[in-house]
């Protein structure tokens, strides 16, 4: 287990973490927290040991050439960074890399005791899975909390999905399990639109990282990128009268099943939100 060195001083710090991987659909989720710590200039604390945790014929580290020199070799690893956003009442972990390949319990441990160690008073988990879910509509986010009362409070989409599960499902239960405040959230990525990026996915995700840490992110071009990206699907699946069939018969599911959301609480938060951003909440 990797020493932090010197702790610092945290203040009311909540963890976000994504993995590279079967979590990450479209890298929808990983990009969250790339955007947290490019837009808040987060500073590496620590990256835990990849020889106890990475296949490396699997997750497969990287060589570096420049100009026909060798730059060295960077390997598969988890890193862990510190972000300190201004205005906002909380210091921020920023957790991120590839799924490790084995000894996932013990990989959980080691950043259960990491999250205890700096004082983490909250963990977010971010992943995203394909579905049947049309890329014209917004992307549904789906949530686990621990304590459930969390998710009532935060008016988290609760999910009712059971099977098979990765690194985001184990750390969810290692956290819960020690008592620690934990949120999972799940962005649905269209199926048909697999490859990656989905920033429409990632501004979905990063909407409701906004609500569980109760402070303004700063967008920049993701809801632009995300704009461009829907024009994007529209144009190939115009191309395409099976395509563009099925996406119709996707929209008509999600508007029926959606009805009840157009008003009420759905709007009062997108309304909230709004005013937050425009610095009048």
């Amino acid at each position: 287990m990797p020493e932090l060195g010197s702790d610092p001083e945290l203040v009311e710090p909540v963890m976000v973490a994504a993995f590279d991987g079967w979590n990450d659909a479209g890298e929808a989720a990983s990009a969250v927290v790339e955007h947290l710590a490019s837009i808040w200039d987060a500073d590496e604390l620590l990256a835990l040991e990849p020889d106890d945790y990475y296949d490396f014929q699997v997750s497969r580290p990287r060589a570096t050439v420049v100009d026909g020199e060798n730059r060295g070799i960077t390997w598969p690893t988890t890193r862990i960074s510190l972000a300190r956003p201004s205005g906002s009442h909380s210091d921020v972990v920023l957790v991120s890399g590839a799924e490790p390949n084995m000894r996932w319990r013990g990989f959980a441990a080691d950043l259960l005791t990491v999250a205890r160690d700096l004082g983490v008073r909250r963990v977010i988990l971010l992943g995203a899975l394909l579905a049947d879910a049309p890329h014209t509509r917004p992307v549904p986010v789906t949530s686990v909390a621990f304590p459930t009362e969390l998710g009532t409070a935060l008016n988290l989409e609760p999910t009712a999905y059971e099977g098979p599960t990765g690194i985001v499902g184990v750390l969810h239960d290692t956290f819960a399990s020690a008592g620690v405040e934990t949120v999972s959230l799940w962005a649905a990525v269209p199926h048909y639109v697999a490859q990656p990026p989905c920033p429409k996915g990632t501004l979905a995700l990063l909407r409701r990282v906004e609500d569980v840490l109760d402070a303004t992110v700063p967008l920049g071009d993701l809801p632009e990128e995300a704009r461009a990206w829907e024009r994007g699907v529209d144009e190939l699946a115009a191309e395409d009268e099976d395509i563009a069939g099925y996406v119709r018969s996707l929209e008509e599911a999600k508007d029926a099943a959606d009805l009840p959301e157009a008003s009420g609480d759905a709007i009062a938060r997108e309304f909230e939100r709004y005013l937050k951003r425009r610095g009048r909440g």
